[in-house]
């Protein structure tokens, strides 16, 4: 220790020893800084590949959200309240693209019965459920007249996207070696004809009970 008024270059030793605490404060402050910057440097390279490789959060709308996580009831409220089903982000994912993603078998069902769109250009819902082995959602997708023979931005159909051997490539194949029933493709050009923005007024033809129900899909 220095006494009073004594001058710090009169003991070098005591000088080394502070000279030696602050280099490895400074080196301590340094350390820590650099793994801030290596994570930070991370975080930011793990959403840029996930903004890249998958598709936009920015501007997704509470009906994807719903129907990403399966909240049914809430979908509903969302559809009653007026929002637009077919709304989509900026990488042209819509709410029925969610729902077969998450194999989320009524709210696609709900989408559709509100009118989404079933073949939307390039990006199909039907390669999505293709794509995700979801089954149901796929012959759900068909029943109500989506594109088996679509082709993506790869220039792939939905059973060349499904995973190999699998339930849904297997249930395509048939399908497309099959013919659909001629009732089957009245009903979807009839639908076609109607407009999906004018479905809930079908109830309101003057049809017979039983074919206002088939062409609404209420069997």
């Amino acid at each position: 220790m220095f006494k009073s008024g004594g001058n710090m270059t009169a003991n070098p030793f005591a000088l080394l020893h502070y000279s030696n605490v602050y280099l490895t404060i400074l080196a301590l402050f340094c350390f820590k800084l650099f793994i801030k910057i290596k994570e930070a440097a991370r975080i930011s390279a793990e959403f840029c590949d996930y903004g890249q490789g998958h598709r936009s959060w920015a501007d997704r709308s509470p009906l994807h959200d719903a129907a990403c996580q399966g909240r049914l009831l809430a979908l509903r409220n969302l559809i009653l309240q007026g929002h637009n089903v077919n709304v989509v982000t900026i990488d042209h994912v819509s709410p029925l693209h969610e729902a077969c993603l998450g194999d989320h078998v009524a709210c696609a069902r709900t989408l559709i019965a509100a009118g989404a769109n079933v073949s939307r250009y390039m990006v199909s819902p039907l390669h999505a459920a293709a794509e995700k082995d979801c089954t149901a959602i796929v012959k759900l997708l068909l029943d109500f007249g989506a594109d088996i023979h679509a082709r993506n931005i790869e220039f792939q159909r939905p059973v060349e996207v499904a995973p190999p051997s699998s339930l849904t490539e297997g249930f395509l194949l048939v399908y497309e070696a099959t013919p659909q029933p001629l009732s089957q493709l009245c009903r979807q050009r009839i639908r076609d004809r109607v407009g999906r923005d004018r479905f809930h007024l079908i109830n309101h033809l003057p049809l017979p009970n039983p074919l206002r129900n088939y062409l609404q899909y209420r069997w």
